[in-house]
């Protein structure tokens, strides 16, 4: 499984973000290493289509089931629209349905 953490060092919700995707492999028992990026210029971002941070990948999937391109990939904190309002965080929910997912795949 390709676990990606792709995160702009200045936007402090990545922090948060490791710690909810780390919990979510422990609990479905996955041992794949999750991949830091550091975003740190447009050039980055533009290589990796980053769409802000926090930005979680599974298989090269966004765990924000809203999740679309607008082609800006410059480097800057990632919101979240979800049912209890803006976030600066994707929903458990959301990584856990990815990752259950990635996990079906592989099966």
């Amino acid at each position: 499984m390709k676990i990606e953490l792709l995160y702009f060092d200045d936007c402090p919700n990545h922090v948060g973000a490791q710690e909810m995707l780390e919990q979510t492999l422990i609990k479905h028992q996955v041992g794949d290493p999750i991949i830091r990026i550091d975003v740190s210029s447009l050039e980055i971002g533009e290589s990796v289509k980053f769409p802000g941070s926090p930005t979680i990948r599974i298989d090269g999937v966004d765990v924000d089931p809203t999740y679309e391109d607008t082609g800006d990939y410059t480097p800057r904190c990632r919101v979240y629209f979800t049912d209890v309002g803006l976030k600066g965080l994707p929903k458990e929910e959301w990584i856990d349905s990815v990752v259950r997912a990635a996990l079906v795949k592989r099966s």
